[in-house]
């Protein structure tokens, strides 16, 4: 299996900060597209979506401080967080649940250039197992053991109903893969070392819905007058 660097938290980055590492990176990502060669901290917070003064505190874990009257150099900010998100070597993924969602995770492009290559796909489904998905072919879950180890497989994606999810993941965790990305509708229990990110699609829409209902809640709250009831 792939040797992985020190995780960023080992080295003392806060978890907080390291959520926001790939904010920034998307931010000076699209800042290099764009030409632009060095952007002020007031610059890429904005772009991110935070303030400059957070902005230049996470930075500094980095050990990047950026120069006065000029700012960050963007090229070189984006190796800075690229390394330390491990995204400078290769990753091997496999995918667990061949179905919309992870025919779509599948046909991603985006995973190649931030360093993530979709090196297997699982399924249990028959009907699913043997065709060909992003130019692979569909493996049994029987196999996963056995690609875990051929394909070096860092980092496995769980896209399979909730009720299958656990299992998955105990396989996963035996075989040797240590991050997980589950997508199921579960919470899953895994030993520690063992980093799980869950990814729950129904809780960020209910999460939207509440914001939605306030803001109505507010534009409703006014007399026929025209006055803001309070």
């Amino acid at each position: 299996m792939t040797t992985r660097p020190p995780r960023p938290r080992e080295r003392g980055i806060p978890e907080a900060t390291v959520a926001r590492l790939p904010v920034y990176l998307r931010a000076l990502q699209a800042l290099q597209e764009r030409g632009t060669a060095t952007v002020s901290s007031e610059g890429l917070a904005g772009a991110a979506g935070v303030n400059s003064a957070k902005l230049r505190k996470d930075l500094s874990h980095l050990g990047s401080y950026g120069t006065r009257g000029v700012g960050y150099e963007v090229e070189y900010l984006i190796y800075q967080i690229s390394r330390e998100l491990g995204l400078t070597q290769d990753w091997s993924v496999a995918i667990v649940g061949i179905g919309n969602l992870g025919r779509a995770l599948a046909n991603y492009g985006g995973f190649g250039t931030r360093g993530f290559r979709i090196a297997a796909l699982l399924d249990a489904d028959p009907e699913v197992v043997g065709r060909s998905v992003a130019s692979l072919d569909v493996r049994h879950i029987d196999s996963l053991e056995e690609v875990v180890r051929t394909k070096g497989v860092s980092i496995g994606v769980i896209a399979t109903p909730a009720g299958s999810a656990q299992g998955v993941a105990s396989r996963f965790v035996e075989a040797g893969v240590t991050s997980i990305l589950n997508f199921a509708p579960v919470v899953l229990n895994v030993p520690d070392g063992v980093d799980v990110r869950k990814v729950d699609l129904s809780i960020e829409l209910q999460i939207l819905a509440f914001h939605a209902q306030r803001r109505a809640d507010g534009d409703g709250q006014v007399n026929r007058s025209g006055l803001e009831v309070t």
